[in-house]
């Protein structure tokens, strides 16, 4: 393979933190104390996330999937999607949240997206259990391991956050906004500044006409 593009979801396939935004709706109180120790990089991922997702009873589950059918995709992902297709480059979501979100947003586009990798959560007690296949040290969601998964000449990263960094540092090419451009500002990693995905196509277009 030439080249795999490999995109976060929460705010980043969404316009809005769809994700870190359901969090704050249904565990408010811990939210607030939990999110601000994960920005700073003072709790993991692993932990936070965790903590926050097995704090919500499970039979509120359905109430989650209803939050996120209403939230909005950032402009451009269907003709990024067609231009992809066009060159012959996989798509892949990688997601630190949970699995049943991602494809609810998504459903439309499912055929077009050559993966999908996100936390998945059990609803068979009492609060919701969390799984992943691609647990890490610090993520829930580790991104590194999910693109070693892949071989290609040329690793794209598209994010906006904390859950991006290592993804990021490791990958060839990197779309980068909000958060994700402040952390990899502090250890000088290169990247492109990006608001939506029309960005995005433009700047892979004038790339790859050359190479």
């Amino acid at each position: 393979m030439k080249r795999i593009v490999f995109c976060d979801f929460d705010g980043t396939i969404t316009a809005e933190e769809t994700f870190v935004g359901m969090l704050k709706h249904f565990t408010p109180e811990l939210s607030a104390k939990l999110m601000p120790e994960m920005y700073a990089l003072r709790l993991t991922l692993r932990e936070g996330v965790r903590q926050l997702l097995e704090s919500i009873p499970s039979q509120r589950y359905p109430e989650i999937i209803e939050f996120a059918r209403a939230k909005v995709m950032r402009p451009g992902l269907v003709e990024l999607l067609d231009f992809l297709d066009a060159e012959g480059v996989p798509f892949v979501v990688v997601s630190g949240g949970v699995r049943g979100i991602v494809q609810t947003v998504l459903e439309p586009l499912l055929n077009r997206i050559h993966a999908i990798y996100a936390v998945d959560v059990k609803t068979s007690s009492e609060y919701l259990q969390v799984h992943s296949d691609f647990e890490g040290e610090t993520e829930l969601l580790a991104k590194v391991p999910v693109m070693a998964q892949y071989q290609a000449d040329e690793f794209i990263a598209i994010g906006d956050s904390v859950t991006d960094l290592n993804m990021a540092m490791q990958a060839s090419l990197v779309f980068a906004r909000d958060r994700l451009a402040d952390y990899l500002d502090e250890r000088q990693k290169a990247y492109i500044p990006w608001n939506d995905f029309v960005d995005i196509r433009k700047q892979l277009t004038s790339r790859w006409k050359n190479h």
